[in-house]
């Protein structure tokens, strides 16, 4: 897997991960299921979170992870290097280290998990219905476990 990570760290938070944390995160979400890929993670402030959720999803405050995925343009295939881009992953640190106190998960789990959460929604994989859901929650538990994270969802 050749991953190209644009890391963009647009916060002032402290004890976020470091870029190796994000790029291997990635990197394991995306093995098996890509060879190539260029993302972009931003990493925010909830006022840009809220400012973006409320843009693209209609949404008052800020969520934990955002998806934008890349379309192809029209005319061009996958042989084509601009088919690598996947999209861009939008994270607001005040809202994951909140739902990791709250969900009392340590916080590199839960940053974890948002960048699993984050690139297989990238991936085309979503959580609308309850079958799709449970679907990706496997994946995702599988995911980290191959990271050295449990299951977000055992107590579920």
């Amino acid at each position: 897997m050749i991953l190209d990570l644009d890391l963009q760290i647009a916060t002032q938070r402290p004890d976020l991960p470091t870029p190796t944390d994000f790029e291997r995160w990635a990197e394991v979400a995306l093995r098996g299921r890509r060879e190539r890929a260029a993302l972009t993670i931003r990493v925010v402030d909830e006022a840009e979170g809220a400012d973006l959720n409320g843009t693209y999803r209609g949404r008052v405050g800020a969520t934990n992870v955002l998806s934008f995925p890349f379309e192809l343009p029209p005319g061009l295939d996958h042989s084509d290097p601009i088919a690598d881009l996947l999209g861009d992953l939008v994270i607001c640190a005040e809202v994951v280290e909140r739902e990791a106190r709250e969900q009392a998960k340590t916080a590199d789990a839960h940053w974890a998990h948002m960048v699993v959460h984050g690139v297989l929604h990238l991936l085309g994989h979503d959580h609308l219905t309850e079958s799709d859901a449970a679907a990706m929650e496997r994946l995702e538990s599988l995911i980290l476990g191959e990271l050295g994270f449990p299951s977000p969802y055992e107590d579920d």
